[in-house]
């Protein structure tokens, strides 16, 4: 006859193979056959005190534009834009965005928003997300004990996901911020917030990543905390805290194929959402560091070019005319290491650096240049909202012809004066004056694009310009410096 083993035991025994960390010290050993579940098999974090602490200074919010003033239940959005829960799910799998699902990036008239927020100051700041607000004619926010106060809107930065609301109020309950700078992957965090109208629920994590890029351009300034923290609509805005009750960030995104949650939530570091805060408080608008570049990562296999003996650093694209980078010397095709000290791993840990820092501030910038390290100081403008997201320019249409180059352009020399105007030196760049090629079409080159260089060969004349691209054919990869009204930089495209 086989031994029998109580199934209690055989429980530990395979908890301890998966993971003997987490498996409890009983508290006697118990007989042999008389294994005890008195005392717990693992040991997991308790955050039942943490929540009561915390709890009262977490909000909801109800945000609404026209209508019948904003008092329709969950669910009836009037002129609302369907959100992916109320679609099939054959139109789910398509409905795929950056930022929380079913929130458009304005109310529609006649339609509510459901979100959440916390309180700041006992005398009625609150802090939640734009995207809750945006576009809203009447806001309330709803306290732990069921009260509704009717809030302002005090400011509201979309770049940063910030808005900063003032209801009346006296001895409040207010959340402590933390530091979300001493955040490393595998920590503990909370969220409490009101997903789908359900009030305070509480979801749990760990930090998946911090310094993660958004998948929206327009949030390039926000180093956002990756976590796997249970989030969906209505928990924007909400507070993330880590295990001393302390807010780190603030809910503001999931990335998903569904509209639902799928492990991978984002929030806005503390320290960026206060730095707004701060502003909106004394001025209503929020304003930032610019350079004035276009960058991406650094490509590996052009390591040996840029004198680099691996892929980090911010390779400058294209360089604005008269910004602050044009001023300070920074050129395209140089990689920037270092900003004001602190090392620039890959291109998106810039943008935050230079964005956390106010317009006229004085920056060291550390960049390689054939294959040298160069220090410079450069004095940051301010940003221009309308340049984060630019378009590039419109396709010219033109009936395809034969093309006196392989790239399809037709270009001239530059006299004095148009050199002058553009701020080159004698000898520098041909101006195209048609374009007939479809790839450089699509690439965005036109009419009155000045190319300096073809690869690494300096082009001044007409002549240098064709015995640069004569032996070009179908399949090479080609890379133009040009130089226009707005910019200076790299163009890339392959031609057919």
């Amino acid at each position: 006859m086989k031994n029998s083993i109580p199934r209690s035991l055989l429980l530990a025994l395979a908890l301890a193979a998966v993971s003997p960390g987490l498996v409890a010290q009983t508290r006697d050993a118990a007989p042999a056959g008389q294994a005890t579940l008195e005392t717990p098999v693992v040991n997991l974090p308790d955050f039942t005190r943490l929540v009561e602490a915390v709890g009262p200074a977490v909000v909801n919010i109800e945000a609404s534009s026209g209508g019948n003033g904003g008092r329709e239940a969950a669910g009836a959005r009037g002129g609302a834009e369907p959100t992916p829960e109320d679609m099939p799910e054959f139109f789910r799998r398509f409905f795929r965005q950056p930022g929380m699902p079913g929130m458009p990036d304005r109310i529609p008239r006649g339609g509510t928003s459901q979100g959440s927020g916390f309180i700041i100051s006992s005398d009625g700041y609150v802090l939640t997300n734009h995207h809750v607000v945006a576009g809203a004619d009447r806001i309330i926010v709803r306290l732990s004990d069921r009260n509704e106060l009717e809030a302002e809107l005090v400011g509201s930065d979309p770049l940063s996901d910030v808005a900063l609301l003032k209801v009346e109020g006296r001895g409040l309950p207010v959340l402590k911020t933390g530091d979300s700078r001493n955040l490393k992957a595998g920590q503990w965090v909370l969220a409490i917030g009101s997903p789908f109208g359900f009030e305070h629920s509480v979801t749990a994590g760990i930090v998946s990543g911090v310094g993660r890029r958004s998948l929206d351009p327009s949030q390039q300034y926000v180093p956002f905390i990756q976590t796997d923290v249970a989030i969906n609509r209505g928990n924007s805005g909400g507070p993330l805290l880590n295990t001393r009750g302390e807010v780190v960030g603030i809910n503001s995104q999931i990335f998903s194929n569904s509209g639902g949650y799928m492990g991978v939530s984002f929030a806005i570091p503390i320290e960026v959402a206060m730095n707004a805060v701060r502003q909106l408080r004394e001025t209503g608008t929020v304003t930032r560091g610019q350079l004035g570049v276009r960058i991406q990562d650094v490509d590996r296999e052009r390591l040996a070019e840029l004198g680099l003996d691996r892929p980090t650093g911010a390779f400058v694209d294209s360089v604005e005319n008269g910004s602050a980078a044009d001023k300070a010397g920074i050129r395209p095709g140089d990689v920037i290491t270092r900003f004001n000290g602190r090392e620039v791993l890959r291109s998106s840990s810039l943008p935050p650096m230079v964005g956390a820092l106010p317009p006229g501030s004085r920056a060291t910038v550390t960049v390689m240049r054939e294959g040298k390290a160069r220090e410079l100081v450069v004095t940051l403008s301010a940003l221009d909202v309308a340049s984060v997201n630019p378009t590039g320019p419109a396709g010219r249409p033109a009936a395809p012809e034969a093309a006196t180059n392989p790239l399809g352009l037709e270009v001239e020399a530059l006299d004095a004066a148009a050199r002058s105007a553009m701020g080159l030196g004698a000898g520098e760049g041909v101006l195209v004056s048609r374009v007939t090629g479809l790839a450089a079409r699509q690439a965005g080159l036109a009419p009155g694009d000045v190319i300096l260089r073809v690869g690494q060969d300096e082009v001044g004349s007409v002549a240098e310009f064709e015995a640069a691209t004569g032996g070009m054919k179908s399949g090479d990869e080609v890379r133009l410096l040009v130089r226009n009204a707005r910019s200076t930089g790299f163009v890339s495209f392959v031609l057919r």
